[in-house]
C-alpha cells in the first residue's frame, strides 16, 4: 500500500517529499481499521495471544509517535532506501531461516516483549508500514510462535501500534504546503476513505486464505510479496528497464 501510493502522489504532481510522508502516514491510518478487523476475525478463531498484543501494543504507541516525527524531517530518497533495504532484509531472512521445531506457546516474558516494542514500532513509524512486516518474523523467529498465531497477535498489536505513528503525521503536518485538500496533516482523506472501506472487507477475506493454508506456504507468500516491495521502492526494476 505505501508504495503504490507514493506512485499515484508523484503522479498527480506533488513533491517526493511530501509524497513519501503522505503515503506512510496515510498507509498507517488505513491499518488502523484494516487490522483492528483482521485482529477480530484472527480472535473468532483464538489464534491471538493477547497478553503479547497488548504489552507490545501499548509500548509500541509511544515508538511509532517518535518515528513519524523523524520521517517528517528527512527527505523522501533515504526514507525509500531504508524501507526498500528493510523489507529485502526481512524477506531473505524469512526464506533462509530454519522452521521453528517449538510447539506451543513460548514461556512469558513481558520485559522481552516491551523491549522489542519500541525499535519495531520506530521503524514502523519511521517508514510508514503497521509493523507486520518488522513484528511476523520477530515473532517467529525468536519468540518462536506459530505463523499462524504471529500473523493473528501481530495484527493486534499494529491496531495499538498505528495509532502513535497516525498522531505522529498528524502533529508534523498540519499547516505543511502542498498537502491536497482534503487532510489531516499528512493523511490524505480521499485515499484513506477508498482504500480503509475496501480494506476492512479484504482483510477478513485474508484471515480465511490465510488459515486454509499451511504456514511454510504462508510464508512464503509473504517473502514473496516483501521482495518484490523492497526492490520496487530501491528502485531495481528502473535500473533494469
Amino acid at each position: 500500500m505505501t508504495p503504490v501510493q507514493y506512485w499515484v502522489y508523484t503522479d498527480m504532481g506533488i513533491p517526493s517529499d511530501i509524497a513519501i510522508r503522505m503515503a506512510f502516514a496515510t498507509d498507517l491510518f488505513v491499518m488502523l481499521p484494516a487490522t483492528a478487523a483482521s485482529a477480530w476475525g484472527h480472535h473468532r478463531r483464538r489464534a491471538v495471544w493477547w497478553k503479547p498484543a497488548l504489552v507490545m501494543g501499548g509500548c509500541g504507541l509511544v515508538g511509532s509517535f517518535c518515528g513519524a516525527t523523524v520521517a517528517s524531517y528527512v527527505s523522501a530518497s533515504p526514507l525509500k532506501i531504508v524501507f526498500g533495504v528493510t523489507v529485502l532484509a526481512i524477506a531473505v531472512r524469512m526464506l533462509t531461516a530454519k522452521p521453528s521445531t517449538t510447539t506451543g506457546r513460548p514461556k512469558d516474558d513481558t520485559r522481552l516483549w516491551a523491549a522489542w516494542a519500541f525499535p519495531l514500532s520506530f521503524m514502523a513509524g519511521l517508514i510508514g508500514v503497521g509493523g507486520g512486516i518488522f513484528m511476523v518474523p520477530i515473532m517467529v523467529l525468536i519468540f518462536r510462535l506459530p505463523m499462524h498465531m504471529a500473523v493473528a497477535t501481530s495484527a493486534a498489536a499494529i491496531s495499538m501500534i498505528s495509532i502513535g505513528g497516525i498522531t505522529g503525521y498528524i502533529v508534523n503536518g498540519l499547516g505543511v504546503a502542498g498537502i491536497p485538500s482534503p487532510s489531516m496533516g499528512y493523511v490524505y482523506v480521499w485515499a484513506w476513505l477508498c482504500l480503509a472501506s475496501t480494506g476492512i472487507f479484504m482483510t477478513q477475506v485474508g484471515v480465511r486464505i490465510a488459515h486454509r493454508l499451511p504456514a511454510k506456504q504462508l510464508g512464503w507468500i509473504f517473502s514473496a510479496a516483501a521482495l518484490y516491495v523492497g526492490l520496487r521502492m530501491i528502485g531495481v526494476f528502473g535500473w533494469l528497464g
